[in-house]
């Protein structure tokens, strides 16, 4: 695969599953509402593709390495797999109550980084188990910390 195909894929599928799961299970805790969970899931598939698309852009562009084919196919790449990704969280919402479909999502989230994260590893040669523990831990953390402030804003503001 080509780097720039590779730089954004990667980084798209991985913030795609890291920032949707996050952005779930806050504005879960936090509303309670389906409507507003798949507005934000929406959200971020269109809005947020496009910036990480634009963020992936500027960054090859800082490194004054790449032609200008291949930093576009890293931002395409990168909108395409963050939109793709994203989206694919909408399907539980649509077959299963919020609770369910929250849960659900988080596992097919951990799912995806997981079996991405292994395979990485293993191309690069590292211990496949600890990048996975370790990919897996960060996303762990971020919802958690997601959940917390959902529960806070929905005390606060409720």
């Amino acid at each position: 695969m080509r780097h720039s195909w590779k730089i954004g894929l990667s980084f798209g599928m991985t913030s795609g599953i890291i920032t949707t799961m996050g952005l779930m299970v806050g504005l879960h805790s936090g509303t309670g509402s389906k409507p507003v969970v798949v507005g934000g899931i929406l959200t971020i598939a269109i809005a947020d593709a496009f910036s990480d698309a634009l963020g992936i852009h500027i960054s090859e562009e800082s490194e004054n390495r790449h032609s200008t084919g291949e930093i576009w196919e890293a931002s395409l790449a990168t909108f395409l797999s963050k939109f793709f990704f994203a989206s694919t969280f909408i399907v539980p919402l649509l077959l299963f109550p919020l609770p369910t479909a929250v849960l659900i999502s988080v596992l097919w989230g951990l799912s995806l980084l997981g079996v991405f994260s292994f395979h990485l590893a293993k191309g690069q040669k590292a211990g496949p188990w600890k990048v996975t523990l370790e990919h897996i831990g960060i996303a762990l953390v971020v919802v958690a910390l997601a959940h917390q402030t959902g529960d806070w804003i929905a005390s606060a503001f409720m």
